[in-house]
């Protein structure tokens, strides 16, 4: 077994790996058209306690509308970002020395995924949708993403949300890290199949199972944190992997 190999075992563990090397596959083999993905959904309490004090104090963090224009290098098109913005979608911005170092999104009510076609939707006005987490991968060490999740514990705390909910690509073991590190809890998960326009999910969730053959037909899963204890438990690495 090779030294990366084993090396994303320990990071996915056996089931994620297996996804994620077949995913690879099956994106060769098809020259794109075929595309996998799988999805672990989980909730963090907003708590009154802030992540980082006193650290990161050179971390601007800022909360630009939709007619602030992008910065250069914006990782994201600009047709994604209008679209979240026309769905009620707000964003935080981390800069650090005058350059872009992070950002996140934040929704109430109810998401458009723009990956896959699936539809998020919240059962309380107490619950909220976090979204594309990113940091610029020379801070990704640094107090950036915790600096942005302070700031976006603030905003949502004055506004009597209790619990953001979000999914995490079960490929991605940098993001699996990051939410194990400020406290997460599962809620489902989902896998995803697309080829062309067709969409096989599989998920965890009602409706557990759909299909889609045009971009008009999508599944809503839907996400309920009444039951959820705060604070919620922190142990999220070993449920992550399974």
């Amino acid at each position: 077994m090779s030294k990366r190999l084993r090396l994303t075992l320990a990071q996915l563990g056996w089931l994620n790996t297996a996804l994620y090397l077949l995913a690879r596959a099956l994106e060769r083999a098809s020259d794109g058209r075929w595309t996998l993905f799988r999805y672990l959904f989980v909730a963090q309490y907003v708590s009154d306690s802030p992540l980082t004090p006193l650290r990161g104090a050179d971390i601007d963090i800022q909360t630009p509308d939709a007619s602030a224009p992008l910065p250069d290098g914006y990782p994201r098109p600009a047709h994604v970002v209008s679209d979240r913005y026309a769905q009620g979608a707000s964003t935080l911005t981390a800069w650090r020395n005058g350059r872009l170092a992070g950002f996140l999104w934040l929704i109430s009510n109810a998401y458009q995924e723009d990956e896959v076609r699936v539809r998020y939707r919240l059962s309380s006005p107490r619950e909220n949708w976090d979204f594309d987490v990113w940091v610029r991968p020379d801070e990704r060490l640094g107090w950036v993403f915790r600096r942005l999740w302070d700031s976006a514990r603030q905003q949502l705390r004055g506004r009597g949300v209790r619990w953001t909910c979000s999914r995490i690509s079960a490929f991605n073991p940098a993001s699996l890290r990051a939410h194990a590190q400020i406290g997460v809890v599962r809620l489902g998960h989902a896998l995803f199949l697309r080829c062309g326009q067709w969409q096989w999910m599989l998920s965890s969730l009602r409706p557990y199972f759909h299909l889609s053959r045009h971009p008009a037909s999508f599944p809503q899963l839907m996400f309920d944190t009444s039951q959820l204890q705060e604070p919620p438990c922190r142990n999220f690495r070993k449920s992550a992997t399974s």
